[in-house]
């Protein structure tokens, strides 16, 4: 039978990201963004569900039997932490597990942009932390977490599905809640997270309009509060937040996001160009009164020009920092021209910097036009 620490211990050795357990294939790692698959034979679906189960306790197994998917996080002792996701595929049991290192790495070893050391120390409002799966967001939240643990003297409480990173006590003092551990949900945690006496909140994700709305309520009523959104930049954050909202709430939701907003930091991951690895690029909207008037007032398609003329904020745009990244030498061209949001202003952004590019050098992929 398979090991399932060692093939964990394995994913760390070849410093990936990602396991996936699935009948049928071998076992695929994620390393650098791509995927590998192992020498080893394809997994049978009874050796994919022997190991699956054995990292479930009889509650969160009786959740998978019963058809439902299933978050958790499973720990190898001395070597790192795994967020779990079980799910069913044409009726068999998978698995998909994202490594989260034991120790927490500070905001100057993850070479963040220095303007999260002052957002992390935030006295309240809503920061937000954006981008598509695996781009880094959870590692970020830590980091600025981290920060304000080292410096603040605060009660703060996270509510995750599940717990990611484990923060111990510093100068401040953290209460972690595991959704389906500890709470039924996103919205009964916030529900009663006032009654906690907290300083900070942490949200895992505002993944849905009571979530959202809880939210938002919390950092109006004075409280930091950290959490990500699946977007990319911070006028789709800004535009996803209010269109869950049914239309006659939308302008109250834009007014309330206009007051409490401080910044939305977007990122993605990019391979590097000058050694192994992913190097994270970002674009970060400071809620300055200019930020907080196109909110307010619908013309959130102007947020784009705020933020390129922002730099003195610490503001700055994705195809910006780009572009910075590609002058660096840390990434490709071709890199940074598939992650960009606008492939035509990148060309022109990159010409006047780097000189004239390829002709032939066009996107994988249709992009977000603004």
């Amino acid at each position: 039978m398979i090991d399932l620490d060692l093939l964990l211990q394995q994913l760390v050795e070849r410093e990936g990201s990602d396991l996936h357990l699935r009948a049928g294939e071998p076992p695929i790692y994620r390393v650098h963004g791509d995927l590998v698959r192992t020498s080893r034979p394809p997994l049978s679906r009874e050796e994919v569900a022997e190991l699956t189960f054995g990292m479930l306790n009889p509650v969160q197994r009786e959740r998978l039997e019963s058809g439902s998917e299933v978050d958790l996080a499973y720990e190898v002792a001395g070597m790192a932490r795994f967020r779990v996701n079980v799910y069913w595929e044409r009726g068999w049991v998978s698995a998909a597990l994202r490594l989260i290192p034991l120790r927490i790495q500070t905001i100057e070893e993850l070479g963040l942009p220095p303007i999260l050391r002052d957002l992390a120390m935030s006295a309240r409002g809503l920061v937000l932390v954006t981008g598509p799966t695996g781009s880094g967001k959870s590692t970020t939240l830590a980091a600025m977490v981290d920060r304000l643990n080292e410096n603040r003297e605060a009660h703060v409480v996270t509510i995750e599905d599940p717990i990611e990173f484990s923060h111990s006590d510093k100068l401040a003092s953290i209460s972690q809640r595991e959704v389906g551990v500890d709470t039924r949900s996103f919205g009964d945690a916030l529900r009663h997270v006032m009654r906690q006496n907290p300083d900070v909140i942490l949200v895992g994700e505002m993944r849905d309009l009571e979530t959202i709305q809880l939210t938002i309520t919390a950092a109006e009523l004075g409280h930091l509060v950290l959490s990500t959104v699946h977007t990319t930049d911070a006028a789709q954050t800004v535009d996803r937040i209010v269109d869950v909202f049914e239309p006659q709430r939308q302008q109250q939701i834009r007014t309330q996001l206009a007051l409490t907003l401080q910044a939305v930091v977007s990122q993605t991951l990019v391979q590097r160009a000058d050694r192994p690895g992913r190097v994270a690029a970002f674009e970060i909207m400071i809620a300055t009164p200019a930020v907080r008037n196109i909110i307010r007032e619908r013309r959130t398609h102007q947020l784009y020009g705020v933020i390129e003329s922002g730099s003195e904020f610490g503001m700055q745009l994705m195809d910006s920092h780009l572009v910075t990244l590609c002058r660096e030498g840390k990434i490709t061209f071709d890199q940074a021209l598939a992650k960009s949001m606008n492939p035509d202003d990148f060309r022109k952004r990159a010409h006047g910097i780097l000189g004239p590019m390829p002709e032939s050098q066009e996107p994988t992929a249709k992009r977000v036009q603004r």
